[in-house]
């Protein structure tokens, strides 16, 4: 999510949505599964904050990227 990329229309966002989540699933999901099988509860809380936090941030980085097309009135 470092890189920048133009979003123009549709197919452009749900290559971006695409990515974004493999890369989220592939790090805060891990996470989640790991402390499922191995953690507590405590773990286990911990965990699905950090995917839920990384979904927050993915949605917030394109929102703000949205805005940034709008001109002011």
């Amino acid at each position: 999510m470092d890189d920048s990329i133009n979003i123009n229309n549709r197919g452009d966002f749900g290559l971006w949505a695409i990515e974004v989540a493999k890369q989220i699933v592939a790090e805060e999901g891990f996470e989640l599964a790991k402390a499922s099988r191995d953690g507590t509860e405590d773990d286990v809380r911990i965990a699905g904050n950090g995917l839920g936090q990384a979904i927050t941030n993915a949605l917030i980085e394109v929102y703000d990227g949205l805005l940034d097309g709008v001109p002011e009135e």
